[in-house]
């Protein structure tokens, strides 16, 4: 069988070569080029610092800085900073924060641009402090995860949020849109917009923001971020390596 291999190879090089081509090309299009992507930072203000898969020496940051899988990023008193993690998936920093980046990944339609984007993932982990999500489905099937805790928040579609967790509570409270989150073994709610929920709870049901002067705080804390992320995202658009 591999000496009729050669031969065919040796007569008909040329067709040979094309038809591996074509196979090549159609395979690339159909499941598309997945790959990882480092989240930027936009902008920031104060002392913030960052590090790379557990190690101890946490370094100062600085603006366009790009941030791979692993890098946990810190706020200091006082100090916030805004990233881009994928397009169209956002997040402030509040001050005395610290964040996870766990996954970052794209699959898109070869080296297409546009609306080439096939897919989008991104995890990160909360470990102190408060983040404000800014976050667009588009197109693309997407997947936007965030541990904090013992809960686990989820989004797949446009939506602005913020999360805030201390040691003995996580809290999250939705602006815009709609977000799923699960505690501990618990089944999973939907929070829409306009209502909030802590953990641990006794409720299992979200509870409207006006009636909360905490959330109510944080619903206009987070439209003025909102504001800003979508106007760092528009400014560095044709900047980002996406």
């Amino acid at each position: 069988m591999a000496s009729h291999l050669v031969e065919l190879l040796m007569r008909f090089p040329a067709r040979i070569s094309f038809f591996l081509l074509c196979c090549g090309l159609a395979g690339g299009c159909s499941e598309g080029v997945g790959r990882k992507v480092e989240a930027t930072v936009l902008s920031m203000h104060g002392s913030v610092v960052f590090g790379i898969d557990e190690q101890a020496d946490f370094r100062p940051i600085a603006p366009e800085r790009r941030l791979p899988d692993g890098s946990s990023v810190r706020t200091l008193d006082g100090a916030w900073v805004n990233l881009a993690l994928l397009p169209g998936a956002l997040l402030q920093l509040s001050n005395n924060s610290e964040i996870k980046i766990e996954e970052l990944r794209i699959s898109k339609n070869g080296n297409e641009t546009g609306d080439a984007m096939r897919s989008r993932t991104a995890q990160i982990r909360l470990n102190r402090g408060k983040i404000t999500i800014l976050f667009s489905g588009g197109k693309s099937v997407s997947r936007f995860a965030i541990n904090a805790g013992e809960t686990t928040i989820t989004a797949d579609s446009d939506c602005l949020f913020c999360v805030q967790i201390d040691q003995a509570t996580t809290r999250l409270t939705c602006v815009r849109g709609k977000v799923y989150a699960s505690h501990s073994a618990q089944p999973a709610v939907a929070i829409g917009a306009g209502y909030f929920q802590r953990w641990p709870s006794a409720r299992l049901e979200t509870v409207a923001a006006t009636e909360d002067a905490t959330a109510q705080i944080d619903v206009v804390d987070s439209l003025e971020i909102g504001d800003q992320l979508g106007e760092l995202e528009s400014r560095s658009q044709n900047r980002r390596p996406f």
